[in-house]
Order: structure tokens, then sequence, then C-alpha cells
């Protein structure tokens, strides 16, 4: 990219690409700021807001006016929902623990089964900081379900600026009536624009995913409960929705919950969970080589050093986050051609 015409009012400045580079930059700088001032939560309600509101614009097919009214209804019932399944947890988790930690005891007592634990209250500290650390992890994906603190206002202005990058996604209002077309502010603004709709599409991307898969696991969870009449049956489906929204980890998550309360039942019963989570399981695997794979086919290892490194940084948002900077970096990379200077290039067609 060149730029070196004088024009009326202005002066001659060459650009090299220098406006694409600043818009990595702004970019990056925008990420680091995010988990620097714990605005995780704010930037994943940004791009959940914007999400939602073109996937009912677009896909239901209405207006603009009435996907932000549909979009309003939808994200206060959820705010509901997940406030309600925030409290049912705190009530019912450490109640699953103080029963089903006896009966896994019991079992593996009565069949010489070896415990890495030697006695109840050692299993106990561990299972029940496992449990507050749930709760903890779902208290932050649902923080704005709990009251009008300062995270619920930050995500309300999240989700106002995404209603305005909905209405009117340009920087500039007036650029064809701008003196100098191709001043650098409007060259910045264009560059950045492209840099987080590239963004935006990889968050699309591995989230319309992942809501796929979480549905269809979620579908197959609460038949499942409902069929054997496994008890918090309404707390597990709704648990098992939220965690899925987390790859890899989330999964872990419910199904834990989901093999506790088997043992509360009885051993067969937590038998028969856990034979069905191995086969849910083994149908992810197909789902998310279908599904995640084959839009974001980035290595199991790869998206599981993500998770862990966007929860140090950001905590939940970050490892929400994490798939979609990692697929963002794939698709910026793979858009830049290397040339080898030793491979001759066709000086008519430009390629190798």
């Amino acid at each position: 990219m060149e730029h070196n015409e004088m024009q009326p009012g202005g002066f001659s400045l060459q650009v090299r690409g220098k406006p694409i580079l600043f818009s990595y930059w702004f970019l990056l700088g925008t990420l680091v700021l995010a988990g620097w001032l714990h605005l995780g939560g704010p930037l994943v309600a940004t791009l959940f807001a914007y999400f939602a509101l073109n996937k009912f614009h677009l896909q239901v097919r209405v207006g603009k006016v009435l996907a932000l009214i549909f979009f309003l209804v939808v994200l206060s019932a959820l705010g509901y929902g997940l406030g309600f399944l925030i409290n049912r947890m705190a009530r019912d988790l450490p109640e699953i623990a103080e029963t089903a930690i006896p009966s896994v005891l019991e079992y593996a007592k009565k069949h010489d089964v070896t415990l890495p634990f030697s006695d109840y209250e050692t299993l106990k500290d561990a299972a029940m900081g496992a449990v507050r650390n749930q709760v903890q992890y779902l208290g932050a994906v649902a923080k704005f379900a709990r009251g009008a603190t300062s995270e619920f206002l930050l995500i309300v202005i999240g989700v106002v600026i995404a209603t305005g990058l909905f209405f009117n996604p340009t920087f500039e209002g007036r650029r064809k009536t701008a003196p100098l077309k191709n001043n650098l502010y409007s060259l910045c603004t264009e560059a950045i624009a492209e840099r987080f709709r590239i963004f935006y599409d990889s968050f699309a991307t591995v989230m319309g995913a992942q809501i796929v898969i979480s549905v269809i696991n979620t579908a197959l969870t609460a038949v499942f409960v409902l069929s054997v009449h496994l008890p918090y049956s309404m707390m597990v489906i709704g648990t098992t929705f939220v965690c899925g929204m987390i790859p890899i980890i989330g999964n872990l998550m419910s199904n834990t919950i989901i093999f506790g309360i088997g043992f509360i039942v009885s051993p067969t019963m937590a038998l028969v969970c856990l034979i069905f989570l191995v086969v849910v399981h083994k149908l992810e695997y197909f789902l998310n080589s279908k599904i995640v794979g084959d839009r974001i086919q980035n290595p199991f290892w790869l998206t599981l050093l993500g998770l862990i490194l966007g929860e140090r940084l950001m905590g939940v948002p970050g490892m929400i986050l994490a798939p979609v900077v990692l697929n963002y970096i794939k698709v910026e990379a793979s858009r830049i051609e290397v040339r080898n200077e030793d491979v001759p290039v066709d000086p008519q067609t430009n390629k190798v």
C-alpha cells in the first residue's frame, strides 16, 4: 500500500502498509488491556451480544429493531435462568458432596478399592474445594445475574456497544465527503475494522460450533437424567449447558457432578452414569471433529494450552476467548503470503 499523492489542504506522506501494521498492534493492545484491566467479561458480553443480534437479524430474518427486542427478551430470560442456576448450585453441590463422598468410600472399602485418600476428611476437603471452584467458575460467568455491581454495569455497557455496532458498524459517516480521501485516520480505521471483523468471524465460528455441541450434549443429558429419574435433574441440565460453553474443561466439570449424583442413588446408578458419560464423550469426539474440527482444525493439545493460558490471564472469559484467538491467529496468518527468494516468481501472474 503506497500513498504519496499531494492533495488539497494536506501534505503527502508515504505509507507502506503502516495502517495495517497499526491495526494488528491495536487489536493486540485491546486484548492485553482487556486482560490487564479485568475487562474480559465485558468483552465476551459484547461479542456474544453482537453475535446474537446478527443471528436474529440474518437467520430469523427480522428487522434490526425487532432483532434487538428479541435479543433483550432472551437476555432477560438467560439472566434470570443463570441466577437461578447459580443459587441452586450453591445450595445443591455441597449437599451432593456430603452425600456422595461417604458412598464412594463405603463402596471402595467393600470392594477393596485403593483410593489416593487415607480418610474421609481428606477426600471431603478435596471434593468440597472442587465444588467451591465450580461454583466460582459459574458465578464468574453469571455474575451479572447477582445484582447491580460494577461488573453488571460494564456488561451492560458492552451490550450497548454491541447494539451500536449492530446498527452502525462504521467508524466514519462522512468518508465520501472528506477533503482527503486517503487520510491517515480513514486508512487506519479501515484496517482496524478489518481486524475486528476477522476476529468477530473467528468468534462466531468457534462459539457457533460450541453452542451446537452444548445443545446436543444438553439434550442427550436431559433425556438420560429424566429417564432414570436422577436427583437434581434440573440443576444437572442447566449446568451441562453452561459448562458446555467452555471447551474440554466444562465437560469435565459437568461429568463430575453427574457421576457424583449417581453415587448418591447407588453404585449401580453411578456405573450407568459412567457408561452414559463415556458414550457421550465418544460422541463428542465425533461432533468436535465434524463441527468444530471442520471449522477450526486446531489440534487438541493447542486448544488445551490456550485454555490454560486464557484462564490464567482472564479467568473464565479467557477460556472462552482462547479458541477464538487461536483461530484468529490462524486465519490472519493464512492470509499473509511468504515468498521464498530462491523460488522464481512469474512476473505476469505474480505467483511462484
